[in-house]
């Protein structure tokens, strides 16, 4: 598109200056045509006093000897003879034919005959006896195209600087059209390669602006239709995970006998369908983030709510339970399933593998440009927490799909931040999770402002409890 611009303005600007360039260079050599044969007729009018008062040959000599052109040999005299058995008279050289004389004096007008090297101006003059004299004037070619050419070199160079000065507008305006096209296109392809925070700048000529827009909201509509079915496979890590937690947490306490053994081998069963399904649906299709306009949601209202579902259980099981910072609202880059399924994971971790009675608490951190969650316990710690962000990594623990840390891991690292796992102020393990603000991905922030991601605890003793992923 932008080169089809240049070229139509190439044409469009050629056509234009050739339309007026060559009739204007015409007109000028036209006018400077008209101006030497009308100084060369001023000047062959000067002889005409002396022929109204005399034709002798000595006084015409002398007349045209005092000019500047009888001077350069470029003026002539010719007087006819008086009568038929006279002679005629003829002052400096003729160039003109006779017959253009004789046509000259007949029709009584100036008239311009083309000689060798230029023109002859024949300009008649009335006698006193009644005939007409001609004074003829020779005008150098030089002389008519005097000026010609420096005019149509200027003519050039203004048309010339007119085209070019077209191309590099029409270029410019080329480049506001054709950017924004091809930001479209790029984030279109990025788009369906499954890059969901792909979104478009609404600028540009009108057209194009309206067609970001309406690509912007066709993308947040693909988010929105990927979390919900994401809620449905994904999210089963939370959504089957945490009554399957309660169930067996309540199974553990029926006793002995052979019912509550097989309501234990059940859930144990059921535990383990629920980890294949979990690991299918997240191996069949890669987790994609989505951090543009459309995929946030309120931190604080998020743990809130998921708080009140784990508080329930952790009164059963005796546990102090500590919240900060939910006060006000904290705007995060991340969908709202997303941050559900991360704070699930995080605190089915805690319920899991920490006893009964071990404290737990959520403190959220909102800063200029990152949002840091902390989930603390009381509990013995992780003895490899290198190994416990490991992706698929149970730890060899029973019922675990070592996939819990990794949903947290996935979520930080999609907005730029990350994962780190040290030792709490509460004497467990503290995973502080690091979620930027500023739209960039995939590790862009790990080891800014001295945040650098902790693999090692960096205290405590005791035997250390392996994370559920």
């Amino acid at each position: 598109m932008r080169w089809a611009l240049v070229k139509v303005s190439l044409a469009v600007t050629a056509m234009v200056v050739v339309a007026f360039a060559v009739p204007l260079g015409l007109v000028v050599k036209e006018m400077a045509r008209d101006r030497a044969f009308s100084n060369a007729e001023r000047r062959a009018a000067g002889l005409a006093p002396v022929l109204a008062i005399t034709t002798d040959r000595q006084e015409l000599d002398k007349a045209v000897a005092t000019t500047e052109d009888g001077a350069a040999g470029r003026l002539a005299v010719h007087v006819p003879a008086e009568d038929s058995g006279g002679t005629a008279l003829e002052i400096g050289t003729r160039r003109a034919d006779a017959e253009e004389l004789a046509a000259t004096r007949r029709l009584g007008r100036a008239s311009i005959a083309e000689v060798p090297g230029g023109f002859a101006l024949l300009q008649p003059t009335a006698l006193s006896s009644g005939q007409v004299a001609v004074v003829e004037l020779f005008v150098p070619e030089g002389e008519v195209t005097n000026g010609v050419a420096t005019a149509w070199l200027v003519l050039a160079g203004v048309g010339l600087a007119l085209i070019v000065g077209s191309v590099a507008v029409a270029d410019r305006l080329g480049v506001r059209m054709v950017q924004p096209a091809q930001r479209l296109a790029g984030a279109a392809h990025d788009l369906g390669e499954g890059r969901l925070g792909a979104r478009v700048p609404e600028e540009g000529p009108p057209e194009l602006k309206s067609a970001a827009v309406a690509f912007n909201s066709m993308a947040d509509q693909v988010v929105q239709l990927l979390a919900n079915e994401r809620e449905l496979a994904a999210d089963l890590s939370h959504r089957l995970r945490t009554p399957l937690t309660v169930l067996r947490l309540n199974a553990a306490s029926l006793g002995s006998g052979p019912a509550a053994e097989q309501t234990r081998a059940a859930v144990e069963q059921l535990e383990r369908e629920v980890d294949i399904i979990i690991r299918t649906a997240r191996e069949a299709k890669p987790q994609t983030q989505a951090t543009g306009p459309g995929a946030g949601c309120d931190a604080a209202e998020v743990v809130r709510e998921r708080m009140d579902f784990w508080s329930a259980l952790a009164e059963d099981e005796g546990r102090r339970v500590r919240v900060a910072g939910v006060e006000r609202p904290v705007r995060i880059p991340v969908a709202r399933p997303e941050l559900v399924a991360a704070l699930d994971a995080l605190l089915g971790n805690v319920f899991r593998h920490t006893a009964e009675g071990t404290a737990f608490s959520i403190d959220v951190h909102n800063g200029d440009d990152a949002v840091i969650v902390l989930v603390s316990d009381a509990g013995a710690g992780i003895a490899d927490p290198a190994a416990a962000l490991a992706r698929g990594n149970s730890g060899g623990r029973p019922g675990s799909t070592g996939l819990g840390l990794d949903i947290v891991r996935r979520m930080a690292e999609a907005t730029g931040g990350d994962v780190a796992i040290g030792h709490s102020v509460l004497g467990g393990t503290e995973v502080r999770v690091w979620i930027g603000l500023d739209g960039r991905r995939q590790g862009a922030t790990a080891g800014r402002r001295g945040h650098r991601p902790v693999r090692r605890r960096r205290g405590g003793t005791g035997t250390r409890r392996a994370a559920d992923a």
